[in-house]
Parts: structure tokens; C-alpha cells; sequence
């Protein structure tokens, strides 16, 4: 049997992981090539044929020479290795390859490339307000957060994200069993609170839910003014029982960023709202945040906060030919004030790098995200902004860091997606966005607050690239039904649905039935130039001369109006229009003008399986940009 653990330069095998690692990396390796450098290891200093190759790899299917050297060149590229130097494989013309390096095995298990951690996981649920008290029924939510961040704090367990929590208790009905089922936990931590006038006081336990018995209690009394000290004596208790030795200087008062009782509430009920991801809660959880910093002008979680509403306000706008900019640079200026207030707190640094990102600013994007994963490893959120940040060989890490902890964090499937897309790999991406789409659609069926949306739009593209225009229509159709309107970006995806839809009719040529879907897409957003061109080439399919003029002005007026805001945007919609007259040489150029210029990141990722440029794409004239494309998204 092969080893668990093998080695050569610089890269780890791991068999039971199946898996290459680079230092703490993991290599970007479909299946197919990770089963052919396996089969390579395995034999090293050996002349393995093509025949064998192929037989191993490919068993009984139809599949040439070329499809094998294709593998060995992607293998080599993935590699950092060259056919000329050859470094680890070697090829032996007209024969087959050998495997060249040095390989050896390793003793132990190398150190795993994203964050699982082996400590026991627990999760806090809601603490219970006893008395019934409408006035402090927010310290329900906001006792368990400080609890969390506690028992984070103490290193001792692998804390489950309030988020998740939340989810799972909303869609298991609170049971405690079946929160432990849904989350895969075996430590829960419940509690109650009774305030009476000014005084508070806080019980919690730690529970073993598969065997029911108490690990450790905890009470607390004291003034309800003295609120934050009361909850971090919760988890001081609860450790010590545990016979865990809380770290020095715990709690770390750098988390604690306000005094103020009133400021808190503020903070937790706008984090609450935040959340819920509904367009119609944003602007409550804005005026919250907003609320506590008027009170505590110095409390940098609440402009983390702020930072983080503000940009679901103008993610909500993002699509539109003039989005809400002057709130995304307002987000930005609040996530820096944070950053200010406490350099050491991950939970700034994430959101500066999301809003950064937002903005198209990724390099600070990225040097702040990474900042974020630095300062607290365990939290899937920093390496979810840090995917949303970074691109290529590092989003793809970011994912799986995000996947590691947050297995059903079924947008991170669409991040990896999307850097497949744009390598031109769209089996990989298909077999990603089927795993996600999985998901998604198991947390639809379930209620859950806020799957992701994307991932049915996104397989429709992959399928429509691949000439199945059938499959493409079915997850056009799926995403428009997903795609609410009242969730951050439904009106988006429901518009990118129906528009991709349009763009399949015409390509089958049912000209009236695509005409009605790039209505239907201009309904959601009246000046949407997509749907404008859309309209553009079905007039001039069929024959009406005039008003493909008339749509064509439209569409002129639509890209100008987008220059300013989104050039990227703009540019695409040219390039497209110029493919559909025949100048296919002239859209190369442009497409190439615009990712040179275009920051680091997912500018034009779209382009393989864009629908309007399904045809056009496989020609040799686009082979210079889908280079420029690939090598952006290493």
C-alpha cells in the first residue's frame, strides 16, 4: 500500500486527505490530474507509457493522446514545472512520461493547509429571558455573543459562528437535540437571565447533549450596569470547573470597546437585523449602529458594524447603472475608523477588506483580509472575505479554508467557481457549482434565512458553454424561482436568470419568447444595457431594421451612462456589441485593453461561458484575451 504521506521538492502528498500541499497550501488539482501525478509517485525513475496512462486514467473511454498530454502540460503548469528543465516529470518521446524527483516518505502528517481544528466544538445557543422582560429581551442575543467570543478567547474548543447557531435553532424549532444534530455537536452551552430594577442575574451550563449530563455551571450577580464584566465571569466560571486555566490576561479587554449599556444594545439589536440579510432590515441595523456610535463615538465594533450594513445597502444598488457609491465610500471611511480604534481586532480588518474589495481596491483588500485571518484563524468569515478579496490559487485556499469551517457555506462553492470559470476549466467549475448548488438547495427546502443565491445561474452558463441548452434553461428557470427579490441580491440574480434565459431562446432562435425575458429583465432594472443588447440583436434577428436602431441608441445612451460608475461593466457590454458586428479582431483588443488596465482580480471572469459569446469564444481571434484571462487567474 502507498504511504499516507509522501514527498517531493517542496510538495506534500496526502493520500488520506487526497490532497497537495505546498508549505501550508493547497495545490489547485482537479481529480483527474491529482490522480495522474498519484499514479507517476508511485512509480518514480520509471518509464510509464501513454498506453498505461491512459488505461489507468481513462478506462474504456474514447479519449486520445492529446487529452493526456493536455493533463501532463495543466500537471506541470500546477506544479510550477517546465517540459524543457523538467524537474519532476519528464517526457520520453513518443513513449509515455517518467517521474524524475526524489521522493520520499514522510513520518508524520504534514501540518493541515487550512484551519480544522482537533479541539471539541460547542456552541452557544440564545440565553433565556426568565422574567419576560419586553425591555431586555436583547440580551438574549447579546449575552450569547459575548459568550462566544469568550470561550473563543479560552483556545480550548472550536466555537461554532453565532450565525450558524441562530439557523440552526430557527429551523430546528430550539430543540437541543436536534441543534446538536444540525450543528454536529456534542457541547452546547444554554443559560438563562432574571433581571429585577438595576440588577442582573446570568446562569449558564455546559452540556453534553449525547449523554445529557451538566459539564459545568456557572451563576453570576451583580448591577446590569456592570453587564460586560458579568458576562466574561461566565466563562471564567465555567473554566475553572472545567479545570481549564484561562489565558493570561483573559478576558482580553481590546474586545470590549464600549461602557456604555445603552451602546451595546444598540450594537447587538443592529447586528441582529444585519444578519437577517432582508433588504427591509438594513436600514434599521444602519440606524442602530449608527445609534450606538452616537452614544460611544469610540466603539469600534459598532463601526464595523455600520461598515458591514452600509455595504449590504449598497450591495443592494451594485447592479444598477449608477449604485449607491457615496455609501460604499462611506463604508469604506467607517472600517478604517474601526481598524484606528483597535489594530488588533480581526473583525475590523475582515470588514475593511470586504468593503475594499467591494470597491475594486484589492490589493488593500487582500493585505487586510489576510490581517483578518492572521489575527483569528477559526472565524470562516475572515477567509470567506478573504476569498471575496483575493483571486486565483488564493481564492481557491480561501474557499476551502471557509468550507473547512463553515461546511455548509454553500457561497464559497461560487467563489472557486468562479476562478475555474475564468481559467477556462469548466468541468471543474461545474462539478464545484453542483456541490454548492446541493447545498443551496437543501437550505432552501429547510427555510434558511440566507443561502446563497448564484450557484443555479452560474451551472446554467457552465451547461449553455457546453452546448446543452436544455440543462442551461432548467437552472435559469431554478435560480428566477430562488432568486427573491426581498434577499440581498434576489433582484440581481433574478435579473441575471431571466436575461441568460432570453439569451438561450435567441440562441435557439425563438426570437419572441427571448424578446419577453430581456423585457422581463428590463423591468427589474429599466437601463440594464445587457438586456438593451439583448433586445438589440433579436430586432436585428428578426429583420426589423428600425427598431434595432432605436434599441441600439438605447443602448449607447446605457454604457455611456455606466462609464463613470463601472467601466469594467462597460467595456464588456462593448466588446460583446462589436463580437455581434463581426468585428471580432476589434473586440479582442478591447477585451485585451480592459484587463490590462483592470486591477488585480475577477474583471471579465464571466467571458468563457458568456452567453452572447458562446460562439465567437472558440475561435482563434479571442485566444489572446482568454490567455490574459487564465494567467490573471493563476
Amino acid at each position: 500500500m502507498p504511504p499516507a504521506f509522501s514527498r517531493f521538492g517542496p510538495f506534500v502528498i496526502d493520500r488520506t486527505g487526497y490532497r497537495v500541499l505546498r508549505g501550508d497550501a493547497v495545490v489547485d488539482l482537479t481529480p483527474k490530474l491529482l490522480d495522474l501525478l498519484l499514479h507517476l509517485v508511485d512509480r518514480p525513475g520509471e518509464l510509464v507509457t501513454k498506453e498505461a496512462l491512459l488505461d489507468a486514467l481513462w478506462a474504456g473511454a474514447n479519449v486520445t493522446d492529446n487529452a493526456l498530454a493536455q493533463a501532463v502540460s495543466e500537471l506541470r503548469q500546477a506544479l510550477g514545472d517546465d517540459a524543457a528543465t523538467s524537474r519532476y516529470i519528464k517526457t520520453v518521446a513518443r513513449r509515455g512520461y517518467r517521474f524524475v524527483a526524489p521522493v520520499s516518505v514522510d513520518a508524520e502528517e504534514p501540518a493541515p493547509s487550512v484551519p480544522v481544528s482537533s479541539a471539541q466544538a460547542i456552541a452557544v445557543l440564545d440565553f433565556t429571558n426568565v422574567t419576560n422582560d419586553p425591555g431586555s429581551v436583547w440580551l438574549g442575543a447579546g449575552i450569547a455573543e459575548t459568550v462566544t467570543g469568550d470561550l473563543r478567547a479560552l483556545g480550548a474548543f472550536r466555537v461554532i459562528d453565532r450565525g450558524r447557531v441562530m439557523e440552526a435553532v430557527r429551523r430546528t424549532n430550539g430543540s437541543l437535540q436536534a441543534v446538536s444534530a444540525d450543528l454536529n455537536v456534542t457541547l452546547v452551552v444554554v443559560g438563562s437571565y432574571q433581571c429585577h430594577g438595576p440588577r442582573i442575574r446570568i446562569t449558564a451550563r455546559i452540556v453534553n447533549v449525547a449523554g445529557g449530563e451538566a459539564l459545568a455551571d456557572a451563576k453570576i450577580d451583580g448591577e446590569l450596569a456592570g453587564i460586560f464584566e458579568l458576562q466574561d465571569g461566565v466563562v471564567v466560571q465555567l473554566a475553572k470547573e472545567l479545570g481549564i486555566g484561562p489565558p493570561a490576561g483573559f478576558p482580553h479587554r481590546n474586545r470590549q470597546e464600549t461602557s456604555s449599556l445603552e451602546a451595546y444594545r444598540a450594537y447587538t439589536e443592529g447586528w441582529v437585523q444585519l444578519e437577517a440579510l432582508d433588504v427591509g432590515e438594513i436600514p434599521k441595523a444602519i440606524a442602530n449602529f449608527e445609534r450606538a456610535i452616537a452614544i460611544d463615538s469610540g466603539y469600534a465594533l459598532a463601526y464595523t458594524g455600520l461598515a458591514s450594513a452600509q455595504l449590504a445597502a449598497y450591495e443592494g444598488t451594485r447592479a444598477d447603472s449608477q449604485p449607491a457609491t457615496a455609501v460604499l465610500t462611506s463604508a469604506i471611511a467607517h472600517a478604517r475608523q474601526a481598524v484606528a480604534f483597535d489594530e488588533d481586532a480581526a473583525e475590523a480588518h475582515a470588514t475593511l477588506g470586504l468593503v475594499l474589495a467591494s470597491a475594486g481596491r484589492m490589493t488593500e483588500a487582500v493585505q487586510a483580509a489576510r490581517r483578518a485571518v492572521k489575527l483569528e484563524p477559526s472565524n470562516w468569515r475572515h477567509f470567506f472575505r478573504l476569498g471575496h478579496a483575493s483571486w486565483g490559487s488564493e481564492r481557491l485556499q480561501a474557499a476551502a479554508g471557509t468550507l473547512a469551517l463553515y461546511p455548509d457555506f454553500a457561497f464559497a462553492h461560487f467563489q472557486a467557481a468562479m476562478v475555474h470559470v475564468a481559467r477556462g476549466r469548466l468541468h471543474d467549475a461545474e462539478t464545484v457549482l453542483r456541490q454548492g448548488a446541493a447545498v443551496q438547495d437543501r437550505q432552501m427546502s429547510r427555510g434558511d434565512r440566507y443561502p446563497a443565491l448564484g450557484l443555479h445561474w452560474l451551472l446554467g452558463l457552465v451547461r449553455l458553454a457546453q452546448d446543452d441548452v436544455d440543462e442551461a434553461l432548467r437552472e435559469f428557470d431554478r435560480e428566477r424561482v430562488l432568486a427573491e427579490p426581498h434577499r440581498l441580491y434576489g433582484r440581481e440574480f433574478q435579473r441575471d436568470a431571466v436575461h441568460a434565459r432570453g439569451a438561450c431562446l435567441f440562441r435557439m432562435g425563438r426570437i419572441e419568447p427571448a424578446v419577453e425575458c430581456f423585457k422581463e429583465a428590463l423591468a427589474l432594472y429599466p437601463d440594464d444595457a445587457g438586456s438593451l443588447l439583448g433586445l438589440t440583436l433579436a430586432a436585428r434577428a428578426a429583420g426589423e431594421k428600425s427598431r434595432a436602431e432605436s434599441m441600439r441608441r438605447q443602448l449607447g445612451d446605457a454604457v455611456r451612462g455606466l462609464e463613470g460608475a463601472q467601466p469594467i461593466k462597460a467595456a464588456m457590454i462593448r466588446t460583446r456589441l462589436l463580437a455581434a458586428d463581426g468585428r471580432g479582431e476589434d473586440a479582442c483588443a478591447t477585451l485585451c485593453s480592459l484587463l490590462d488596465a483592470a486591477p488585480p482580480g475577477h474583471a471579465a471572469w464571466t467571458l468563457p461561458v458568456e452567453p452572447f459569446f458562446v460562439e465567437p469564444i472558440r475561435t482563434q481571434t479571442f485566444a489572446a484575451a482568454l490567455t490574459k484571462l487564465f494567467d490573471r487567474a493563476r
